[in-house]
């Protein structure tokens, strides 16, 4: 059976959407089967309207599904995208991760690889506190932790971010940026196709 992967994420211009449409590329050239899927918008048309490249964006992606929980029960490995929100994960990525209580109690988030990436206008503009914020969610899911780490040329061509993939700048995703997010992907599915079928035993102890 092949690896299932979620690739679920938030963007409202364009930018976080490229890098997740990079990240399930890798994924799949592994042979997994991948969902992509946009977390619902919250804000007001109103709002979204005052923007031309928020309108632009929204009306272009309206045919990617929306993220449902099923997407999450259906998965052996997760990836997670955002824009940086002063340094924590956009709104609408947080009330969909919100509302995955039911399947964290029934322990059926646990012991699945998951990753991170983002982007910022500004280098430096909070965009390794937003990874690290999701990294928080992982731990109370029991997942596996997958950051690219200094592991590939690709990591560092785009900025040497060991946490996850990073688009910076105001200009979208570079071409350095969507070849690190492949990487990405391509690292999640083949450390999802590792532990598949080799389960945690819960309770076991270490024996020295």
């Amino acid at each position: 059976m092949p690896v299932k992967v979620a690739v679920v994420y938030y963007s409202s211009t364009g930018t976080v959407h490229a890098l997740a449409q990079a990240v399930a590329e890798g994924a799949a050239s592994t042979g997994a089967e991948v969902r992509l899927r946009r977390a619902a918008e919250l804000a007001p048309a109103e709002a979204i309207d005052q923007n031309p490249s928020w309108r632009r964006h929204a009306d272009a992606t309206a045919s990617v599904p929306v993220a449902q929980l099923d997407d999450l029960a259906w998965a052996d490995a997760y990836a997670f995208g955002t824009p940086t929100r002063f340094g924590t994960p956009a709104a609408q990525l947080k009330q969909f991760i919100d509302q995955a209580g039911g399947l964290w109690r029934e322990g059926v988030l646990a012991d699945k690889p998951a990753t991170a990436f983002t982007s910022a206008y500004n280098r430096h503009g909070g965009s390794e506190a937003t990874i690290l914020a999701l990294g928080n969610v992982f731990y109370h899911w029991g997942a596996v932790i997958i950051p690219p780490g200094y592991t590939d040329d690709t990591v560092y061509a785009a900025g040497g971010n060991p946490y996850g993939t990073v688009a910076a700048g105001g200009d979208g995703a570079d071409t350095a940026a969507l070849s690190a997010a492949r990487f990405q992907g391509e690292r999640l599915a083949r450390f999802a196709g590792r532990l598949k079928g080799a389960p945690l035993v819960a309770g076991a102890a270490h024996r020295a």
